[in-house]
């Protein structure tokens, strides 16, 4: 029985980093755009983990900073990509990454953490869609992907009332990002 274990990253994982991604979407742009948020600092502090089977790099996530528009005072984060090369999917990975990102998340003073994701597979997550509670994305998600802009609490900040559009990171400001 093989064991997963999930690491925090560091510049001399990158290679692994974007081979996962690479496997797991097979688009160049994926792989862009996570090399380039990595060292984006308009996405600092970002939270990257790797999952590696044995010493074999199987998955990826990545969190980078977000803020709100008007601003105010909460810490937030975008998660994605979340990457698990297609042999090892459906197997739990993708699940042990998020939940021990948003623990380090938790650790770090995030209130918020955002994604543009399956609307069936992250509320298992404590996942809520964010446009009914007055958190709009970026960029407009078209109307029938809008469940798909959610968001989890991770503080006990009151957020009721609070409402703005989520900015990201300089590397995801752009329409093409904001498609699920």
């Amino acid at each position: 029985m093989s064991m997963i274990s999930i690491q925090q990253t560091s510049k001399s994982d990158l290679d692994q980093i974007l081979h996962v991604e690479k496997q797991a979407f097979d688009l160049d742009e994926i792989v862009d755009l996570t090399r380039d948020l990595l060292v984006d600092p308009t996405s600092q502090p970002t939270i990257s983990l790797l999952a590696f089977e044995d010493d074999l790099p199987v998955g990826h996530i990545l969190f980078s900073k977000a803020t709100l528009e008007p601003s105010i005072d909460l810490s937030m984060s975008i998660l994605g990509p979340l990457a698990v090369i297609p042999e090892k999917q459906k197997q739990g990975i993708g699940g042990k990454l998020i939940e021990q990102g948003i623990e380090l998340s938790i650790e770090q003073g995030f209130d918020l953490v955002f994604v543009l994701g399956h609307p069936e597979y992250y509320p298992r997550f404590n996942f809520k869609p964010a446009i009914p509670l007055g958190f709009h994305p970026t960029y407009e998600v078209p109307k029938h992907q809008s469940d798909a802009w959610m968001v989890r609490q991770l503080s006990d900040k009151r957020i009721e009332g609070i409402q703005g559009r989520v900015i990201c990171a300089k590397t995801f400001d752009d329409p093409k990002h904001w498609r699920e």
